[in-house]
């Protein structure tokens, strides 16, 4: 239960964040609302060994080079006097931080006479890491509610999705090592890329990093449960359960934020 709560509360974005940022009112939604640049975001507190933090790209912007960048980071956003224009190379220099761009292909850290092993089914109901097991279904991402949405739905669960178009969902967590140290993940719609970065240190408190750059417009951050399913999920899924389609929540007579939150599973 205390693991649930807090990953609920680490389900936001933090309210320190880059210059041409701007959050909605329940501080989920990221949006660039300018350049390319000054989109660092964080979580809103430090995540638990084995917490993913996953957002899915809400708007796509045409016109610049580069996608979404995610790691960790252990410096408390609190403690930055002023929040660096990018993740890379400006926060990685600040030390204790590894951030990647999301691109078709992903960077992966091998040891030297190990083996690159497989990544998992794609119908296997849960991603395992390491220890942890997340429900694989949340990970993937959703085609947009419309008349033909649970035919796009089913490719999307098949992982045709590509890693930065509209709707995919990224994920970062960090796993814990027998020597003390962590490997960072990265997760793109439902599949593990294996470890992006390893020896990070445990001791500090890690949160994560996004940064909404370039033809990355905005992100959702969307909540992963954990253990006992949370008031609101449970309220989503009556909701759910008693409509046609996701469209019709729109009629709905409920308040924005829990009809946002029932839209954006």
């Amino acid at each position: 239960a205390a693991m649930a709560a807090r990953c609920r509360l680490a389900a936001r974005f933090h309210h320190i964040h880059g210059t041409n940022i701007r959050l909605d009112a329940s501080h989920t939604q990221a949006t660039r609302v300018e350049s390319f640049a000054n989109g660092l975001c964080f979580s809103q507190e430090p995540l638990a060994p084995g917490q993913i933090f996953l957002v899915e790209i809400e708007e796509k912007e045409l016109g610049w080079c580069g996608h979404l960048r995610v790691g960790l980071t252990a410096h408390d956003p609190q403690s930055l006097e002023v929040v660096p224009e990018y993740s890379l190379p400006d926060l990685v220099n600040m030390g204790d931080t590894w951030v990647f761009a999301i691109t078709r292909n992903h960077n992966r850290v091998v040891v030297e006479g190990e083996e690159v092993q497989a990544r998992g089914r794609f119908w296997e109901p849960f991603l395992l890491i390491e220890r942890v097991r997340i429900p694989r279904d949340t990970l993937v991402g959703r085609s947009r509610p419309s008349r033909y949405s649970h035919i796009l739905d089913d490719l999307y669960k098949m992982n045709v999705l590509p890693a930065t178009a509209r709707r995919s969902r990224i994920g970062v967590l960090y796993a814990p090592q027998p020597d003390g140290t962590a490997d960072m993940h990265i997760v793109i719609n439902g599949e593990d890329m294996g470890p992006s970065a390893r020896g990070l240190p445990t001791t500090r408190p890690l949160y994560a990093v996004v940064d909404v750059f370039a033809s990355t417009k905005s992100v959702r951050v969307i909540p992963v449960d954990y253990g006992f399913p949370s008031l609101q999920t449970l309220c989503r899924l009556v909701i759910q359960k008693h409509i046609v389609h996701r469209l019709a929540i729109d009629g709905l007579d409920l308040p924005p934020l829990l009809k946002s939150f029932c839209q954006h599973e």
